[in-house]
């Protein structure tokens, strides 16, 4: 008897075993970064999620160099996480240069 939706259940598959930011991932960087564990939406619980992306498709594209789709989503995060950076500078700047010192941002 064949199965049905064969290539439905590798691509799942693929997504489950290749995911890079899990639950207790996301909950150690809201941990370290937010206020608390639960908090999501904070600035700076986002700028660490968004720096924790960039970092993993910056590695990705490392090794495949042709990948546009993941160069386009990876500009699209910088810019996400500039813009929050800006909110941040302009609403508190002692958080803004406290999660800049964290994060290791500025050189």
């Amino acid at each position: 008897m064949r199965q049905k939706n064969v290539p439905l259940r590798r691509f799942i598959n693929i997504i489950i075993t290749n995911m890079y930011l899990t639950k207790e991932k996301k909950q150690e960087l809201f941990g370290n970064y937010g206020k608390s564990n639960t908090d999501t939406g904070s600035a700076e619980s986002q700028i660490a999620l968004f720096s924790y992306r960039i970092a993993h498709l910056t590695d990705h594209l490392k090794e495949n160099k042709k990948d546009k789709n993941t160069g386009f989503a990876l500009r699209k995060l910088i810019g996400k996480r500039r813009a929050l950076l800006d909110y941040l500078k302009d609403r508190d700047i002692n958080r803004y240069r406290a999660i800049i010192e964290k994060l290791n941002l500025r050189k």
